[in-house]
């Protein structure tokens, strides 16, 4: 897996994740796992609520905030490859709220990203149950928090 093919951008904030190589090997890690064989353009893209939420409003015709929007941009079956939007602001402001650290919170989040990618979705209850097992499981590889 080409860990150079995942990039972090920043989008009208400030803001730069840590521990990138790290990151990037466990985003991998959960990819390999999930049974994928390569990494395309992977683009992290981390912004303000009001940025998502503009982004929501022209894409997906949703006016709500929100914490994530992803893009799958995969063109065959065993690569995963997109654009995934995370809102710092609602992440941590999410942090506060379930009672974690912000980066568990952004943690959560990334992975939820690549969980859509895989091919997860979170619509009904047994969707988010399931995302959310997954996430937890995605976590537990972690090893450098």
């Amino acid at each position: 897996m080409a860990l150079k093919d995942i990039h972090f951008f920043s989008e009208d904030i400030d803001f730069s994740i840590k521990n990138k190589k790290k990151i990037r090997e466990w985003i991998a890690a959960v990819i390999k796992q999930e049974g994928f064989r390569r990494i395309g353009e992977l683009s992290f893209v981390f912004c303000s609520d009001a940025y998502l939420l503009e982004i929501n409003r022209q894409y997906l015709a949703h006016d709500t905030y929100t914490d994530i929007v992803t893009f799958d941009s995969s063109q065959d079956g065993d690569t995963i490859a997109g654009d995934v939007f995370i809102s710092v602001d609602r992440t941590r402001e999410n942090a506060i709220k379930f009672g974690v650290s912000q980066t568990d919170e952004l943690h959560r989040v990334l992975i939820h990203g690549i969980l859509h990618l895989c091919g997860y979705q979170d619509k009904d209850k047994g969707d988010k149950s399931r995302m959310r097992a997954k996430e937890d499981e995605a976590l537990s590889l972690r090893g450098f928090v």
